[in-house]
């Protein structure tokens, strides 16, 4: 990405944070962190990472909502960024956290169950 489009990915993710928790009064979206922003080098399309506390059918839930309510999301993106025009906006989990605590839980498994003479 450019300097710019690194920049504008920064904003957008300070915006879509307070914009999912204070604007948004669909149910069905649950505790929602933004994690992460990629913009295409051109500011046409922007992938929005999310992690979402809940089990799988919550998460799917939390989904459609932010799905449902993109046309809303990127209009106040627009009026909040000055930009020619506002990129399209794409939502994705993001895997990087179950897969640490995944990893997390692995490691402490081992370590439990290694024998206290090698420690």
């Amino acid at each position: 990405m450019t300097m710019r489009a690194n920049r504008v990915a920064e904003q957008m993710k300070k915006e879509l944070g307070e914009i999912i928790s204070r604007k948004l009064k669909d149910p069905r979206i649950g505790f929602v962190t933004v994690t992460d922003v990629e913009v295409t080098g051109d500011l046409q399309q922007a992938t929005i990472f999310i992690s979402v506390l809940g089990d799988d059918r919550q998460k799917e839930e939390t989904l459609k909502g932010l799905t449902k309510a993109k046309g809303f999301i990127r209009s106040e993106i627009g009026n909040r960024i000055r930009l020619r025009k506002t990129p399209e906006i794409f939502f994705e989990f993001d895997e990087s956290v179950d897969y640490g605590n995944r990893i997390e839980s692995l490691l402490r498994q081992v370590n439990e169950s290694k024998p206290e003479s090698e420690e």
